[in-house]
């Protein structure tokens, strides 16, 4: 049992090494906004997500091509001598999760006395970037 832990821990290390993770916490958008545009990249190549977020209207595409050069950049110090995938299209968005943050509250006054609540939400958005998996592998 021990050896089989072992070799499946390997396994998740080497498959970490490949796998380069950027976050970006506290993004004042709401997710409903943000996931809209982190569709749109989910499972493309690098360079092609990049010019879809720079052409895109939206304003949550801003901060995510921002997060996706980070994302990027973690890649490329992880993996030096595999800069050629880059210009290859090997690399490209595994996951991008866009989950919940923290929500400020509000108060606006309404009709007849009474308080309406205004919720501020914010967001987390999380990219994973991997490299597609070869024939030969």
């Amino acid at each position: 049992m021990g050896k089989r832990k072992k070799e499946m821990a390997e396994r998740l290390k080497a498959a970490k090494k490949v796998t380069a993770v950027a976050k970006l916490n506290d993004v004042p958008t709401s997710p409903r906004k943000m996931r809209l545009v982190a569709d749109t990249v989910r499972g493309v190549e690098v360079n092609r997500a990049l010019d879809l977020l720079k052409f895109s209207k939206r304003e949550a595409s801003i901060r995510l091509e921002k997060l996706l050069r980070s994302a990027i950049a973690n890649w490329e110090a992880k993996n030096p001598e595999k800069s050629k995938e880059l210009d290859n299209g090997n690399v490209y968005v595994k996951t991008i999760m866009v989950d919940g943050g923290r929500i400020l509250k509000r108060i606006r006054p309404c009709p007849q006395g009474r308080a309406g609540r205004i919720r501020k939400r914010s967001n987390h958005v999380t990219v994973v970037l991997d490299v597609k998996p070869t024939a030969a592998e």
